[in-house]
């Protein structure tokens, strides 16, 4: 019997054992719980978050540094203006990008991982979408210094369409293909389950007309 402990648990997550399609997957592939796959999936978001905050924390130092640079005080004011702002997003990136840890530090113990996976999902996926913005704005920087300023805005918007390309685009065509084969294959199934019945309610009727035959 369920005590109070394990009803507010089930609340907690959102569903109890078992009560989705995904739920009972996990448990037939992977032999996991709800609470084991949300362990998992944290696991897993924080180590792909430390390649992240590998690439976003360096970029971030070397744009700190440019500032001292003896080049720096002879930069015109919309080249200082692009540093601002490239600085600004490099900070929004690493914010976001660290908080699944400070959130996991102050939800200790409070029996909220399933929202914690949620939300460190969309706080990693704004902070990569920031650390895009962050080497575009860096690479529109740096391009202006050694070239014409239209050359190197279309050369930034091409690395930005890169990221884009590989980093949105291509994970959105994979799960959009995947719906289509689940629908696919929900359909082929339902197509064999309706046969079945056919040729089971044609069985039955042939039982039945050669019962009701008269026996000579």
């Amino acid at each position: 019997m369920a005590g109070p402990d394990d009803d507010r648990d089930q609340d907690r997550s959102g569903s109890g054992y078992g009560s989705s399609e995904d739920d009972r997957w996990n448990q037939q592939a992977r032999g996991e719980t709800p609470l084991q796959r949300e362990d998992r999936r944290y696991a897993e978001l924080l180590q792909e978050v430390r390649v992240a905050q590998t690439g976003v924390q360096i970029l971030l130092a070397f744009l700190l540094t440019v500032a001292f640079s003896p080049r720096f005080t002879s930069l015109q004011p919309y080249h200082r203006t692009i540093y601002v702002v490239t600085l600004l997003l490099g900070s929004g990136a690493t914010a976001l990008l660290i908080a699944p840890v400070a959130i996991h530090r102050l939800t200790f113990a409070q029996r909220l991982k399933p929202q914690l996976v949620r939300v460190a999902n969309v706080l990693t996926v704004s902070g990569l979408t920031l650390l895009m913005l962050t080497i575009g704005a860096a690479l529109l920087l740096i391009f202006d210094l050694i070239m014409d300023l239209n050359e190197a805005i279309l050369l930034s918007l091409l690395v930005m369409g890169w990221f884009v390309l590989w980093w949105y685009l291509l994970p959105l065509w994979m799960r959009t293909r995947r719906k289509a084969d689940d629908s696919a294959d929900s359909a082929g199934r339902g197509h064999g389950r309706r046969r079945e019945d056919r040729e089971d309610r044609e069985d039955r009727e042939d039982r039945e007309n050669r019962e009701a035959e008269p026996i000579q």
